[in-house]
């Protein structure tokens, strides 16, 4: 199972004093050298975290994969084709939000969702679509030629009773499965740890992780090379 790292959060700690430190990019290009398969940033509409300039220098600097999550709305669908990439995991948005909440609702956004991932694949990017395990949703995402489905996976690392935590699961389970069945990618990730990883991993449908809090919460305290190996000793 491969592992992504978001390097959002470091992003937000350089903007809360308006400085140039930490570099989003040295993170990420550490990360790589600590053995990391994927990078990922959410270029918002806002700017609240990432901008441009990281984008374009990580598309320039990194020697993994770029995926770059975004809304499916014209300015940053036009920034993608234009860096390209080589995945674009598009996912809900919304301004309130802390970070992002929910699965697309893809089944009330077929049209859009299909002019988004038509542009985006006549750059030759792959495409993700965020969703939760839900097999309608899923059976949508295939029929608008999404490559890749992202399972959020934030229900199950919210849950707290053991039984839930069973139910949330069974969905992913049975979502992956169903997705593969379809011929599509699956990746997972939102609320992912070191605790809560154990049980994901047992899901052999699933191809790769994004995890970003976690890891950069842990390498505050052992370092980032020592924070990613740990991480990729439980995926192993």
């Amino acid at each position: 199972m491969k592992l992504s790292i978001n390097v959002d959060h470091i992003a937000t700690l350089r903007n809360v004093r308006g400085e140039v430190q930490p570099d989003p990019i040295t993170f990420a290009l550490m990360s790589e050298q600590f053995g990391v398969d994927g990078i990922v940033v959410h270029l918002r509409e806002d700017r609240r975290h990432i901008n441009e300039r990281d984008v374009r220098l990580l598309r320039e600097l990194i020697t993994t994969k770029l995926d770059l999550e975004m809304a499916a709305v014209p300015e940053i669908i036009d920034i993608a084709c234009e860096i390209q990439p080589e995945l674009a995991t598009i996912v809900p948005e919304k301004r309130q939000e802390l970070t992002t909440e929910g699965g697309l609702n893809v089944l009330d956004n077929i049209d859009r969702l299909r002019a988004a991932i038509s542009k985006l694949h006549s750059s030759d990017i792959l495409v993700s679509l965020f969703v939760e395990p839900d097999i309608n949703q899923i059976d949508a995402a295939a029929e608008i030629e999404a490559d890749i489905i992202e399972i959020h996976t934030g229900n199950y690392a919210n849950a707290v009773n053991e039984q839930d935590i069973v139910d949330e699961l069974e969905k992913i389970h049975i979502a992956s499965k169903h997705a593969k069945k379809l011929g599509l990618g699956v990746n997972a990730g939102h609320g992912l740890n070191y605790s809560n990883v154990k049980d994901i991993i047992d899901i052999v449908e699933i191809d790769e992780l994004s995890i970003g809090h976690a890891i950069i919460a842990r390498s505050v305290f052992v370092g980032l090379e020592k924070a990613i190996s740990e991480m990729k000793k439980l995926l192993k």
